[in-house]
């Protein structure tokens, strides 16, 4: 394990890039995680070689990581990952979670001025606005081999609508942002609890519920992540009204998530029960919101000392060969705390990532 006593700007480096080298190589032998999808696309969920969102997650975790330090390695190895994908003769099909790697790609796009990529932006932009299937005016979270009729969840802001609305400023298109807010608003209304500012993983429009009353930990690290980054990749600031709507849902999250803190810097996988594992990728994916968020000055520095306890934690959860441990495998919507409690560990990409991601927030302040 790495030593929290050797916590400073070379290891920190030096832990990226161990979680980085590790996400890439990961795959499954066993079959575990792969599955077919309806075009007969064969997936592998555990390795960073797919187009599935969590690679989509991984490669986000790397650009991050590439914006601040500017190493051409990593931008290379994105570039290398989209032309191979680009070169496959395999169809992707188009949904919630396969939009996910498009907010790389449009960042690339950005970055390079490489016009190869604009087609695909164009096209999954029309696709997502024109065609994704809406419920009660909210993206219904469609899947790989369900549609999950009349359900939104958290994920969505994390995997499609952050990816529109980057799409929208790059093509100059008031429309898919205007969509972008709308979609972000929709989803703190369904899913955003009042009383405690957690939130919950979805909302069915067929029950009229959340099907549970359970906070997941990860789910609500999707919304600690995309609130800040959906207020950056939009550029407002703090006289614009959605500006300030996303701040208040935002802080109202986070007051709360300290609160639910374990002593060890980590939170649980059903935040508000101590009987259910701590769980890393959720304490990344906190830790990177919180970090971000004061960065950014949506969050004063009263939560620094949360995030560097969580970034603590989870530098104390990764091992020699640069696994993140305690990780939970993909978690669909659960009806009780045992189907979230019960969802087993494993190192995943997107565990990785959102590591890479709080690692990489917090190594920004040694800059």
């Amino acid at each position: 394990m790495i030593m929290k006593s050797d916590f400073d700007k070379s290891t920190l480096i030096k832990v990226i890039n161990k979680l980085s080298l590790r996400m890439v190589e990961l795959t499954d032998d066993t079959g575990e995680f792969s599955f077919r999808a309806k075009n007969g696309r064969l997936i592998d969920n555990k390795s960073f070689r797919y187009w599935e969102w969590t690679a989509g997650v991984g490669l986000y975790g790397l650009w991050r990581y590439y914006s601040l330090t500017r190493e051409q390695r990593i931008l290379h190895s994105i570039e290398e990952w989209f032309s191979d994908q680009f070169s496959s003769n395999e169809q992707v099909e188009k949904n919630i979670n396969t939009m996910a790697p498009v907010l790389t790609l449009a960042f690339l796009y950005e970055e390079t001025g490489d016009k190869k990529y604009l087609p695909y932006l164009e096209n999954w932009g029309d696709w997502i606005y024109h065609e994704l299937p809406r419920v009660g005016g909210a993206f219904q979270h469609v899947t790989l081999g369900d549609s999950h009729p009349g359900e939104i969840w958290d994920d969505t802001l994390m995997m499609s609508v952050l990816a529109l609305a980057k799409i929208g400023v790059l093509l100059n298109d008031k429309s898919y942002v205007e969509e972008a807010k709308k979609q972000a608003l929709l989803h703190i209304y369904y899913l955003q609890d009042k009383a405690t500012g957690y939130w919950y993983h979805g909302w069915s429009f067929n029950e009229r519920s959340n099907l549970s009353s359970v906070f997941w930990g990860r789910g609500n690290s999707w919304a600690t992540i995309a609130l800040p980054e959906l207020v950056a990749v939009l550029g407002l600031g703090p006289s614009d009204s959605f500006y300030q709507v996303v701040q208040l849902s935002f802080e109202n999250q986070v007051r709360s998530l300290l609160e639910v803190q374990s002593p060890t810097g980590m939170w649980h996988t059903v935040l508000d029960d101590d009987a259910s594992y701590e769980e890393s990728s959720a304490t990344a994916g906190i830790a990177y919101g919180l970090l971000l968020g004061i960065h950014m000055r949506l969050l004063d520095r009263h939560y620094h000392a949360a995030a560097l306890r969580a970034v603590h934690g989870l530098i104390g959860e990764i091992t020699d060969t640069g696994d993140l441990n305690q990780v939970s495998i993909g978690t669909p919507l659960g009806k009780n705390k045992e189907s979230y409690m019960n969802i087993r560990l494993s190192t995943m990409p997107y565990g990785q990532a959102m590591a890479i991601l709080a690692l990489t927030e917090y190594l920004r302040e040694f800059y």
